[in-house]
């Protein structure tokens, strides 16, 4: 099976280490992964905030350097959500409109990938740790996925999964929000850090890049001791495999 990695704009800058991951767990389930060139931003910073100029070159592009992929898998429910924003987007321009509901048919997050395309759930891995997991808004509520992530982690070898309270709550980065609505966002970190204490786990981990590194990055700045990682560097856990220490390697560049 052919899969073409849509590494995003916080993947390319911040977390190669999650692209390698992720690359690696599909590699081993029998995909045949590719990094198509030419795909940038797909456009969503312009696109929240209202810029619909701004967005159609950006989604122009990301249409034409992924339609001939077979599959479309993304390490972020953010970014993959966008993808299925393109054929509303292009509503009223018929051939774009095509185009753009070509690839959001084939484009997956990457643990519903996993999950409903490949229909594995026990991928091997195995971490020794107390985790708890933050399920992003976009993932959930904009692609509807609720059950991926959870299902990939109760396999895990030695993993230890907790509820976070009040998961369904929004961690306040919001792409622009974060640094727009700043006070909002960080108070919303907090009570969303508050949560993830109360379940006393060694890791937080999440299928979003970019809440980790907003979360992440308060987290350090409050001296809070729990590591944050990538549901891809979980899942590429092998047995055997000396662990890398990934503690708070989410948040480097938060504004928080």
């Amino acid at each position: 099976m052919k899969v073409s990695l849509f590494t995003t704009c916080l993947g390319e800058l911040f977390y190669v280490n999650v692209l390698k991951d992720a690359t690696e767990v599909l590699e081993r389930l029998g995909c045949e992964v590719d990094v198509p060139e030419g795909q940038t931003c797909c456009g969503q910073p312009a696109f929240n905030s209202g810029y619909a100029k701004d967005t159609a070159g950006p989604a122009k592009q990301m249409i034409r350097t992924f339609e001939h992929s077979d599959y479309i898998v993304c390490p972020s429910g953010s970014c993959a959500a966008m993808f299925h924003e393109y054929p509303d987007f292009f509503a009223n321009d018929p051939d774009w409109h095509e185009r753009a509901q070509k690839v959001a048919k084939k484009t997956y997050e990457f643990t519903q990938f996993i999950v409903n395309v490949l229909h594995v759930e026990d991928v091997g891995a195995e971490f020794h740790a107390r985790v708890t997991l933050h399920t992003s808004c976009h993932m959930s509520r904009l692609l509807g996925e609720h059950e991926s992530h959870y299902k990939l982690l109760s396999h895990v070898k030695g993993l230890e999964l907790v509820k976070l309270p009040n998961n369904y709550d929004c961690c306040g980065f919001g792409g622009t929000f974060s640094v727009k609505m700043f006070p909002i966002a960080e108070q919303m970190a907090d009570e969303k850090i508050r949560h993830i204490e109360e379940t006393k786990a060694d890791v937080l981990v999440g299928a979003d890049a970019s809440c980790l590194m907003h979360i992440g990055g308060r987290m350090r700045r409050l001296g809070k001791n729990i590591k944050v990682m990538h549901i891809a560097q979980i899942l590429n856990s092998l047995p055997g495999r000396e662990d890398v220490d990934h503690a708070n390697e989410s948040g480097k560049s938060t504004v928080l």
